[in-house]
């Protein structure tokens, strides 16, 4: 296993791009050895299958060969998947050099429609459209690119190559079409805004839906409504809006590799977002994260079927270009995750699709009310270190020796976590969990909290430390971080839910405050075994209130 259905990456370092092909699911990876990746996928939810289009090369792992297409699966759980034959390929005028970032939209009747990134003849990115020849067909196998393409060509204020990834189009109240397009106009990285009643006659709105000059280029554009605690937690179309209703506009920054949101209000009369939190400014770094590891280019899309909002993230390899061809693939999909807006009305909260409950076997736990005092390490016997689900809750039972905040460290949380790793004793914390760790514990990776007292609160700290996680050369091994919102002094527990997958690492803080993906490579797993643990090296004694945790079986992936 490894992931949930490949994506494809690709690079503006072309030679370097990393691209997957259809016949692995998850895998081994780590942080680029491609530089400034730019794809995105199309998800899709259409009678009663689930689809994922991603860019793929059918030619090979890399994208040295050839250009890009869209390759395809399906499934009916999000879990099990089936690969079928590409929808899109290059091979018109349009799109000759390659299909490339785009989403899927339902149109009235049902029907759905492809918007992409095509780059022509002249190596120009254009936005294409593309529709199935037979929308009652369950498996959408056949797709037609109209010979009137582009749909909508480059402006004239727009560089060749800084147009592209056309969002998910949703319906205006006057039922005109509107897509969001990345773009960058005058040096300024923004989102510009398009509109049709037809689906094929597109306009450029005066007004980009969001721009900001100090964040320069921005990719993979998405927004969507959210409920507010007063209509409950579950999903709705992309084009809902009125009463009750908020949105959420996340953009994947290039110069970082990161993506960043927030939630605010869609203006429908001039097509603008505001973010709701001013203070946060409008240059992205500060603004929220969907994660705080290693994930880029995430798509959201509704679900019909279940009412609610479903992300995908996308985890590119970061080994070697050697390894990728040696595996004949790059680039994986995260577990799927529902998002829906916390009570506060400012972030989202994430947790993996309960479809992936049914992966869990062979269920353990730890003994009721364990107590883990300074330089504890208990293993959690019994469950496969490898493929498991491990859910724990911990039980502050005094805060009075959290270490003293430093308000520098608010901007960086991941420095933060570099500074005061798993190995260094605190105060409250750090505890967590230690996973993939080999007999000698030379190689292992921690995932933990750490509590600081910031004047008269507390502020909880969240790391995925992979410094450790492998002792071969050329792996990327940072410390990941970021700060979980929540009120410690009141709740006094606080909740872990990690999923492992062979060289994936997924974390939720909290119920899924914080959420933390990682890649790891260790390499004792090829010869011996490996060991999961849950410890504490903080002087305040903590109790493990709760700690169940599964093997989880093998899924389909990308089966013929």
């Amino acid at each position: 296993m490894g992931l949930f259905v490949l994506d494809a990456g690709r690079s503006k370092c072309y030679e370097l791009s990393s691209v997957a092909t259809p016949n692995g699911f998850y895998g081994h990876s780590t942080q680029p050895h491609i530089c400034l990746p730019i794809y995105e996928k199309g998800p899709l939810y259409h009678n009663g299958v689930y689809h994922l289009f991603y860019q793929y090369n059918p030619h090979g792992a890399l994208w040295d060969i050839g250009n890009l297409s869209w390759g395809h699966s399906v499934s009916h759980d999000l879990v099990n998947w089936v690969a079928l034959p590409t929808a899109i390929d290059p091979t018109s005028p349009f799109d000759g050099h390659g299909c490339w970032s785009g989403s899927a939209t339902i149109l009235p009747g049902g029907v759905p429609a492809i918007l992409y990134t095509g780059i022509n003849a002249s190596k120009v990115q254009v936005q294409n459209v593309a529709f199935p020849k037979n929308a009652s067909d369950p498996l959408l196998l056949e797709w037609d690119k109209p010979g009137f393409n582009p749909v909508i060509p480059l402006p004239a204020d727009v560089p060749a190559d800084k147009f592209r990834d056309p969002s998910t189009a949703w319906l205006a109240k006057d039922g005109v079409w509107c897509v969001a397009v990345s773009s960058e106009v005058d040096g300024v990285g923004g989102t510009l805004v398009y509109k049709s009643k037809d689906f094929l006659h597109w306009e450029r709105n005066a007004a980009p839906l969001h721009a900001a000059r100090a964040a320069g280029m921005v990719e993979c554009p998405d927004l969507f409504p959210v409920s507010s605690s007063e209509r409950g937690g579950d999903g709705l179309d992309t084009s809902a809006s009125g009463a009750g209703v908020r949105h959420v506009l996340k953009l994947s920054v290039m110069n970082t590799l990161e993506d960043y949101y927030m939630v605010g209000t869609y203006d429908d009369a001039t097509d603008a977002f505001v973010p709701a939190e001013h203070d946060r400014g409008d240059g992205y770094r500060n603004w929220r994260r969907f994660d705080y590891g290693h994930v880029y280019a995430s798509k959201s899309f509704f679900d019909a079927g279940k009412k609610r909002r479903v992300l995908w993230t996308w985890a590119n390899e970061s080994d070697s270009v050697k390894d990728d061809v040696a595996r004949g693939w790059s680039g994986i999909q995260a577990f799927p995750r529902k998002v829906w807006l916390d009570k506060d009305g400012k972030h989202l909260l994430q947790w993996p699709v309960e479809e992936i409950e049914t992966l869990r076997r062979n269920r353990v736990s730890l003994r009721p009310e364990t107590s883990l005092k300074t330089g504890s390490l208990e293993e959690i016997a019994g469950v496969s270190a490898l493929q498991a689900d491990v859910d724990a809750a911990f039980e502050i039972l005094s805060l009075e020796k959290a270490e003293t905040f430093d308000p520098n460290w608010e901007l960086d949380a991941q420095k933060l976590c570099d500074e005061k790793g798993a190995s260094v004793h605190g105060g409250v914390g750090p505890f967590g969990l230690i996973v993939m760790a080999s007999n000698d514990m030379l190689e292992h990776t921690a995932i933990f909290f750490r509590v600081f007292k910031h004047h008269d609160k507390y502020k909880v700290l969240m790391c995925t430390d992979l410094r450790r996680s492998s002792t071969r050369a050329g792996v990327y091994k940072p410390p990941y971080g970021g700060f979980v919102d929540m009120d410690i002094e009141e709740h006094k527990s606080i909740t872990l839910r990690t999923l492992l997958d062979h060289s994936v690492i997924e974390s939720f803080g909290d119920g899924g405050r914080t959420c933390i993906t990682a890649r790891v490579y260790p390499e004792h797993v090829a010869t011996s075994s490996s060991h999961t643990y849950v410890f504490n090296n903080g002087s305040t004694t903590v109790k493990v209130s709760k700690l169940e945790a599964w093997d989880f079986a093998t899924a389909a992936m990308n089966a013929a």
